[in-house]
């Protein structure tokens, strides 16, 4: 095998019917195995008028060990704090990734904090998956005139161990993707043709910060005062956006990460939503995760289902979680659990290829895209 090799699995989750929680919804799930050795699905639940919760789930198999289904448990995080609601009375707890962090002996989750200034970063940690304990919202300092304070951002992820910065120091360190004014996708769009792409304010960027006291519960995060521009759009199938999807899992091959792309669809469907998001791999260096050694040329999963295609918003797979079969002794199988349609939620198998394949883009853009 030389080739990253995805299947699909089916969907796992779609709106319960009558349930006021998902009348919009459910999507984009962060993904753990508990203590207990089940996988546990945290999904995005959304009410009506775009208000969103974290669901929790427990994911079903069927006899050939492919996710069939869900079993659900409840709420991990609905909008309390100040920063996770609107002044009208709105709000949101949003598109979670969890991570266990080894040296704090406990899971981390990342996720986006909807108030009246526009998604932030925020943190929550948890020894069991189901009591959850926030942290509040991510610190930034300003790096070379690059605020990342005062700008919209999410899809972000931590490393599950220390890693080494870009000076060699071992830290606490975070994926995300600033949402800076000029580069949503919508606006990138409108631009006819080739386009310069400005790499400092479209790329997914590496954020570090110290490690808290290793075994210790934190109560915040640090500030993350290091910072690293990781990846810009490159490939036709992401030129106008790229964004952080699964927490970075360690394979033999380095860090490996389900990220997505953006792209204009050659024809909107009957919807008219002109914009397409798909998926593709990128495996950063384990030494030095700053690397990039390869990146998808092309997408391994874009919309083709008609629940990828038509849902609230057409045309979406949108990678958030990941889980290794290792208990199926499988350690070169991921399962990918991602939003369809910001609608439903479906699950494609990915496969380890031996070698990484030759052709995939690790350079950034030298001029236009």
């Amino acid at each position: 095998m030389t080739d990253f090799q995805l299947q699909r699995l089916g969907m796992v989750m779609e709106p319960e019917p009558g349930n006021p929680q998902e009348i919009e919804g459910v999507l984009n799930p962060g993904a753990a195995r508990g203590p207990d050795g089940h996988l546990y699905l945290f999904p995005r639940l959304v009410a009506q008028r775009n208000y969103s919760r974290i669901g929790i789930a427990r994911v079903k198999f069927n006899q050939d060990g492919d996710p069939c289904g869900v079993e659900r448990l409840g709420i991990a995080l609905e909008p309390e704090a100040d920063y996770e609601k609107t002044s009208h009375g709105g709000g949101g707890c949003e598109d979670p990734r969890i991570t266990f962090v080894e040296p704090l002996k406990c899971y981390v989750m990342a996720y986006a904090a909807l108030s009246s200034i526009g998604p932030r970063i925020a943190f929550a940690i948890s020894k069991d998956l189901f009591h959850w304990k926030r942290l509040g919202l991510a610190t930034f300092a300003p790096y070379d005139g690059i605020d990342f304070v005062h700008v919209n951002n999410k899809d972000a992820s931590l490393f599950p161990v220390a890693i080494p910065n870009h000076c060699g120091k071992m830290q606490m360190a975070l994926l995300h993707r600033p949402l800076f004014p000029g580069t949503r996708p919508e606006e990138t769009a409108c631009q006819e043709g080739p386009r310069e792409v400005d790499l400092d304010h479209e790329s997914i960027w590496i954020s570090y910060c110290p490690m808290p006291i290793e075994g210790s519960e934190p109560e915040s995060i640090g500030l993350f005062n290091s910072h690293y521009r990781l990846a810009a759009p490159v490939a036709p199938w992401a030129r106008l956006k790229v964004g952080a999807g699964t927490p970075p899992i360690l394979t033999r091959h380095g860090w490996m990460i389900i990220y997505h792309g953006v792209s204009e669809m050659d024809k909107p469907n009957s919807e008219g939503h002109p914009l397409c998001y798909s998926a593709g791999v990128m495996v950063l260096s384990k030494e030095h995760p700053d690397e990039v050694l390869y990146r998808s040329a092309e997408p391994i999963l874009t919309p083709m289902l008609s629940q990828e295609r038509f849902g609230i918003v057409a045309n979406v797979v949108f990678p958030t979680g990941i889980d290794r079969r290792d208990d199926l002794a499988l350690p070169d199988r991921f399962d990918v659990y991602y939003g369809m349609a910001d609608s439903r939620i479906g699950v494609a198998r990915l496969d380890l290829p031996e070698f990484l394949p030759s052709g995939g883009v690790a350079a950034e853009p030298k001029g236009k895209v």
